[in-house]
């Protein structure tokens, strides 16, 4: 006789595998991935150090993680020192920073990305760090966008019918990967990109992390659509 499972039965399922399972499996994942990385992670902070001055890890402002806590991101640094700040203090910059705004927090052409910054951003060599995120329970391998504070509160003034999908969102870790990234990544606008992650929440699931996770390092090799 076959069983069939409701759509019920699944989120059932789904709430339990994010209730135990997926934590375990951050955890494992992260300090095997960290040591597996770490050549190349030796060889990226070696890059860093003689490409510009500066520290090896980025110095940008906390983000906005699971139900509202803010957390330190670790990433390796892909800019000039102090690139945040700058972008958003510098009369230099001040057009740059409203084309920054304007597409969604993103930016094509970015004269702040160093040259070893280009490479290690287009791979997403530079979020390697985030696995320690990982290990510490901040973060999860897969997940919705870790938002800057000021980014969220100009998105949901930009895009105001999105404050449920982001209530939703902000309801789970986000991760180092996600399902906006390996269907696009910087390549969708905000509306877009909040849609795609609500609906993860919605149905997370072991197999759907899988699934995202065997896609990643394609993204990563490949490139596509990293800005």
């Amino acid at each position: 006789m076959e069983v069939r499972k409701t759509k019920g039965t699944f989120k059932m399922e789904g709430k339990a595998y994010q209730k135990s399972l997926k934590r375990v499996i951050d955890i494992l994942s992260s300090l095997i991935l960290l040591v597996i990385f770490s050549p190349i992670s030796i060889a990226a902070a070696l890059a860093i150090k003689l490409d510009s001055p500066g520290t090896i890890f980025a110095d940008v402002p906390e983000r906005i993680g699971e139900k509202g806590r803010k957390f330190k991101m670790y990433k390796f640094r892909s800019m000039i020192v102090n690139a945040h700040y700058l972008l958003r203090t510098d009369p230099r910059f001040k057009k740059l920073f409203h084309e920054y705004k304007k597409s969604s927090y993103k930016l094509k052409k970015d004269p702040r990305i160093t040259w070893v910054g280009k490479f290690i951003r287009r791979h997403s060599i530079d979020e390697i760090p985030q696995l320690i995120n990982v290990f510490k329970g901040e973060m999860s391998l897969v997940g919705p966008r870790a938002y800057y504070p000021d980014e969220l509160e100009n998105q949901l003034k930009e895009y105001p019918h999105t404050k449920k999908l982001v209530t939703k969102v902000l309801s789970v870790k986000p991760g180092i990967t996600g399902l906006w990234q390996v269907s696009g990544r910087s390549e969708v606008n905000f509306d877009k990109r909040i849609a795609i992650d609500a609906d993860y929440v919605d149905n997370i699931s072991l197999g759907k992390d899988l699934k995202i996770i065997l896609k990643t390092p394609i993204i990563m090799v490949s490139g596509k659509g990293a800005i």
